[in-house]
């Protein structure tokens, strides 16, 4: 297989890493697309996370970053045993209300892009569901991650 680090769209992705698993697959005999959706929920979460920013420290600060919009690209099929790792990315953000993520899923055996996606995100405030401005600690937790902030 090739170098993983040069199939990557942007450099160093923060990355979840699995395996399709039998009830991943659908009618078709290949990995059902809601499946795409959840691996990039679950390495958008694991990023957060890893910057300081689960869901415990979104309910102390009464903020959360929401989906607004989210686009779906799927290249080509896995199949059930298939290793396969998505990767992500903080591309844009305002600083103020908005961030955008983009995110791809390479196939380990042929290092095949299977999957490009993006998803634009707005800061809320979760006890009334508004949209707020970002908090310091989103701005110094998330402000680094993004590609081209020196921090």
């Amino acid at each position: 297989m090739t170098n993983l680090s040069a199939l990557w769209d942007h450099p160093d992705p923060h990355t979840y890493r699995t395996c399709v698993a039998p009830q991943d697959i659908d009618g078709l005999n290949h990995t059902n697309n809601t499946v795409y959706v959840k691996w990039c929920e679950q390495v958008a979460w694991s990023h957060s996370v890893h910057l300081g920013l689960d869901l415990e420290r979104y309910r102390e600060l009464d903020r959360a970053m929401v989906i607004t919009h989210s686009e779906y690209d799927y290249l080509q099929a896995s199949r059930e045993g298939d290793e396969i790792v998505a990767g992500t990315w903080i591309v844009s953000w305002d600083q103020k209300l908005t961030m955008a993520r983009r995110f791809q899923v390479i196939r380990l055996g042929d290092g095949a892009t299977l999957l490009r996606a993006a998803m634009r995100f707005a800061c809320i405030e979760l006890s009334s569901g508004r949209p707020r401005r970002m908090p310091r600690e989103f701005l110094s937790g998330y402000g680094p991650a993004v590609l081209g902030q020196s921090g």
